[in-house]
């Protein structure tokens, strides 16, 4: 046998769980090489991932074009803060509460389809800043809700603050994943190959018995849940919501993490909001280069990628797959 049959006949390495691996311990020691900025930004792409998973279990697994999140990310600020600052509820009970309240809401929209129910989606945010800003007796109107609590937990007796930045940073790291957790668990069931059937042919798959409406609904909720999730952390971290939580500049966001990461992935999710969030919020700094080098990145997703950064996250994970 000579040393080409050899080579070729050589077992090949799986590194795609090395990989994962490292970039897990690359996330856990990141408050060790970064600054409160640097943590600052990846806080925020975090937060974002959560609205963004809901929304990808929408576009992505389901077909389903929403932009409703911000309504339902807005929704959760407030009801966080309401909670927080008129009867000092602790963190985790905010969290649910204002994860559970937006879950009935999709059910007048889901009995609309296409454009008509693009337009409902967009109803909700209009209305829900509509809300903030002239509900002054419960919202205080423009001036927002400020003074709200950073995170703390009652544990029997003994109770701790979240209050610094890389304290926070570890909470929300924590959330993300769990919600990373969640959605991955989601598509992989039996549920989520019917959501993909849903949305590759919807007819076909009410004839072969799914559900088609009862699982649009529940997906619905469930992708308002994950936006008001990312809503009371958002609250809580900056300590202040208003009506401009509700803005469509968010939903649009949160569709661009979508369709810029990759649309039916959960790793292109991941990278959408790390670099269209992350990279917006770390360069605030040069004001005068942020939405120019914002705008490149659009452009080239448009041009040179018009599937999002999926196919290219799926070929590098190929490549560690197949490594020798």
């Amino acid at each position: 046998m000579s040393p080409n049959d050899l080579s070729l006949s050589a077992p090949r390495r799986d590194l795609r769980l090395p990989f994962g691996a490292a970039l897990a311990a690359a996330a856990c020691l990141a408050p060790l090489f970064l600054g409160n900025y640097a943590l600052h930004a990846i806080i925020i792409a975090l937060i974002f991932l959560l609205p963004a998973h809901g929304l990808n279990l929408l576009v992505g697994y389901t077909g389903l074009l929403s932009l409703a999140q911000a309504a339902f990310f807005g929704i959760g600020a407030y009801t966080s803060a309401l909670m927080a600052v008129h009867f000092g509820t602790p963190f985790y009970l905010n969290l649910v509460t204002a994860g559970a309240i937006a879950l009935p809401l999709g059910i007048p929209a889901l009995r609309l389809r296409a454009t008509s129910f693009v337009m409902c989606t967009l109803g909700f945010v209009i209305i829900g800043q509509a809300i903030a800003k002239n509900w002054i007796g419960l919202t205080r109107g423009d001036m927002g809700l400020s003074g709200i609590p950073k995170p703390y937990f009652a544990l029997g007796p003994a109770s701790f603050t979240i209050s610094g930045t890389t304290s926070f940073y570890y909470l929300v790291l924590i959330i993300a994943a769990l919600a990373t957790l969640a959605a991955y668990l989601i598509v992989r069931s039996a549920a989520g190959r019917n959501m993909v059937a849903i949305r590759e042919n919807e007819t076909l798959a009410e004839s072969v018995g799914i559900p088609t409406w009862r699982y649009k609904l529940v997906v619905f909720m469930i992708s308002a849940a994950f936006a008001g999730l990312g809503g009371s952390v958002y609250a809580h971290y900056l300590t202040v919501v208003s009506p401009l939580t509700f803005q469509m500049y968010y939903s649009t966001t949160m569709l661009i993490i979508v369709l810029g990461g990759g649309a039916g992935t959960i790793s292109g999710v991941i990278f959408g909001s790390v670099l269209f969030v992350g990279l917006s919020e770390a360069l605030r700094i040069a004001p005068e280069v942020r939405m120019i080098a914002y705008g490149l990145c659009l452009l080239a997703l448009v041009f040179w990628f018009p599937k999002g950064f999926a196919p290219l996250i799926d070929r590098f994970w190929y490549f560690l797959k197949e490594r020798k």
